[in-house]
């Protein structure tokens, strides 16, 4: 463990460690997202734990990795036995946003779609996107009308993320085109 390398600038948390995994020193992780490839990516994990007598952001440099059930399972360097892994728990993992893997063409992280603004095929202003909705199928974008920062449940509108809505994803320009109407109501 590195307390001497600055925390990333960009740095995004990406998961949870839960306890001790066996008496070796392993860890185990539950990811905040079902792909974990950004932890796979990146072969230093940032770590913040509110702890006395602990540092409370360190950098972690990752032995190994691999799936175990619904979570992940890790080796660090330093952490040599199971009372090692145990004063890691609870501590939250955050990676560069510049070391998440690139995403095929037309698919993109949550996290990059946020805060975009959001204009219908007549330029209107709908607002901002605060959230997405996971609902299996696809994913619905939350959105925050324009000048209001945290909408009630009847203010935000809400528009499927799907190729008949959502016509042009621009990161560059951070704008999101949508075939929507403004004055659709959303049903909360």
């Amino acid at each position: 463990m590195d307390q001497a390398q600055a925390w990333p600038e960009d740095a995004v948390e990406v998961g949870r460690i839960l306890g001790a995994f066996g008496v070796k020193g392993w860890i185990k992780i539950q990811p905040f997202s079902f792909d974990a490839s950004a932890l796979a990516a990146s072969k230093t994990w940032w770590l913040q734990l509110e702890r006395p007598g602990t540092p409370a952001r360190q950098a972690l440099k990752v032995l190994a990795l691999r799936d175990h059930g619904e979570g992940l399972v890790a080796q660090l360097e330093g952490v040599e036995d199971r009372d090692g892994a145990e004063r890691l728990r609870g501590g939250l993992l955050s990676v560069p946003r510049a070391a998440f893997p690139k995403t095929p063409d037309g698919e993109y992280y949550w996290l990059d779609l946020i805060g975009l603004q959001v204009v219908n095929t007549e330029g209107q202003d709908l607002g901002k996107v605060i959230d997405l909705i996971d609902t299996g199928p696809h994913c619905v974008f939350r959105i925050a009308p324009p000048g209001i920062e945290q909408p009630s449940p009847k203010q935000e509108r809400l528009i499927p993320f799907v190729g008949a809505y959502v016509l042009d994803v621009d990161l560059a320009g951070k704008q999101i085109r949508v075939d929507w109407s403004a004055d659709w109501e959303s049903e909360a």
